[in-house]
């Protein structure tokens, strides 16, 4: 996200303290019993069509005290004239072996989901005439994913955060680059995760954090030495929901 947003005033109340340690949370429920995604519905064409013309479906509120506590920090924002819309590039690239997703993991240092990994995108500047621009926009900067390699296949629904931003995530096919040119100030790394990894709901844990403000459930996927958790985990969990029905 942008280096020079203001968080909101209360986002302390809502979002997860400093040092908060998210894999530290007990795993509430790992959601074996989900339907699982049939494996042709993982190949680019099948992908592209369902995107593209998608079925009746519900995206997926983790958290209902998180989501009313976000979607109230967006309105008085939009009140005020401060609304933080943002777009995120799902980046699915074209592997021999299967699709895998491009993922980043945040410098430390960075005010807003430090450490986290996350989708590269971000905030949209006046420029951005849409998601799609902030998306690549944003790659570009993050990463040096050249633009021209992506092919944008659709959306999923708009994903609110305790943070105050509006994200509107972008599902793209990219065609893999031989190195990526990372934003040092932002970006600590860039790694892969095959898609069907991330979309096997056995490998969805339920998380359940017991804060000032009553219980916060989170979905979180260990990958190798990697912990994905929060807004990337919840958005990755609707775009299981999308291929599912």
């Amino acid at each position: 996200m942008s280096k020079t947003a203001q968080p909101e005033e209360n986002a302390i109340n809502v979002a997860a303290p400093p040092g908060f340690n998210a894999q530290a949370i007990p795993i509430h429920e790992v959601r074996t019993q989900d339907k699982k995604i049939a494996p042709q519905l993982l190949q680019p064409e099948a992908l592209r069509a369902r995107l593209q013309n998608p079925p009746e479906w519900e995206p997926e509120i983790t958290d209902e005290n998180r989501h009313v506590m976000a979607a109230d920090i967006i309105a008085r924002r939009q009140a005020a004239g401060k609304v933080t819309k943002a777009a995120v590039l799902i980046p699915l690239l074209l592997r021999e072996e299967g699709l895998s997703v491009l993922l980043t993991q945040r410098t430390n240092h960075l005010r807003d989901h430090a450490g986290q990994i996350s989708f590269p995108g971000g905030r949209m500047d006046p420029e951005d005439h849409s998601p799609d621009e902030t998306a690549l926009r944003e790659s570009e900067e993050e990463i040096g994913l050249n633009r021209n390699n992506v092919e944008i296949i659709g959306y999923l629904p708009q994903y609110l955060t305790v943070s105050g931003y509006s994200v509107t995530p972008v599902v793209g096919l990219v065609q893999p680059q031989a190195e990526y040119v990372l934003d040092e100030f932002e970006v600590a790394d860039v790694f892969e995760v095959p898609l069907d990894f991330l979309l096997d709901p056995a490998n969805h844990q339920v998380r359940l954090w017991q804060s000032e403000q009553g219980g916060r459930r989170f979905y979180s996927t260990p990958y190798e030495n990697r912990f994905i958790w929060g807004a990337t985990a919840g958005m990755l969990r609707n775009l299981y929901h999308l291929l599912k029905v």
